[in-house]
């Protein structure tokens, strides 16, 4: 396996720049599992994270999803819990959910909330938080528009946060997804974390941007090549 990422990474030249085209072409033709690898993109922001007013934190409605089904768990109750049901929640409750996840059960990829709710799932924060799984409000998922939240994360919803480094990573699909539909998320990816800039934030905001697999080699790509506005 080992010569194998060898290989693959002798094809790329490190030094060089890709278009964002060009970037997921041979991110695709540098896979070599056997399994579907996930596409991830990196982008290294101009900001600093220890300051508060330079946090970048958000979501996307990817164009066409992540390529992984998503569990969603929903803490609502009465109508709202019949909305969540009918929008394809997999998993709704209120004070039974907030009991067993306290036990450690954890089968579940995004929790939503209802406002009213929040007072008992806060008591999950030491559980749920460590793993990106408390609801937000400002990532969406702490509203009473329910069955909107559910839909936008079973189909596809990506969220981000920027790491200690300025770094953000942010899926984008599957090597099995074509070239044109990585595009599509990649784009909309970038458009969602340039729209996050800061206001404190000053010089150059993308500094370098690199896209790869699960496995595969980093391929950096070319601001200049992800349009206007970068």
């Amino acid at each position: 396996m080992g010569r194998k990422i060898t290989a693959e990474k002798e094809k790329i030249e490190r030094s060089k720049e890709y278009s964002l085209e060009e970037a997921i072409r041979i991110v695709k033709e540098s896979s070599y599992t056997k399994f579907d690898e996930s596409i991830d993109l990196a982008l290294n922001l101009g900001i600093d994270p220890k300051k508060s007013d330079q946090m970048v934190r958000g979501s996307v409605v990817l164009p066409h999803g992540i390529g992984k089904k998503v569990k969603v768990l929903v803490f609502a109750k009465g109508e709202k819990e019949k909305e969540a049901t009918d929008a394809g929640a997999d998993i709704v409750g209120a004070e039974d959910l907030v009991e067993k996840i306290s036990k450690g059960w954890l089968d579940f990829d995004k929790t939503v909330a209802t406002p009213d709710m929040m007072g008992i799932v806060g008591k999950l924060g030491k559980i749920l938080g460590p793993r990106g799984l408390m609801p937000n409000p400002k990532l969406g998922t702490v509203t009473f528009d329910i069955s909107r939240a559910v839909k936008e994360l079973k189909a596809g919803k990506a969220e981000y946060k920027a790491e200690k480094a300025g770094i953000v990573h942010v899926p984008i699909g599957k090597v099995s997804f074509d070239n044109q539909k990585l595009l599509d998320n990649a784009k909309a990816v970038v458009d969602s974390i340039v729209k996050a800039k800061p206001a404190t934030s000053k010089g150059k905001y993308l500094k370098k941007v690199s896209i790869s697999s699960t496995m595969g080699p980093g391929v950096r790509i070319d601001i200049a090549s992800l349009g206007k506005g970068v």
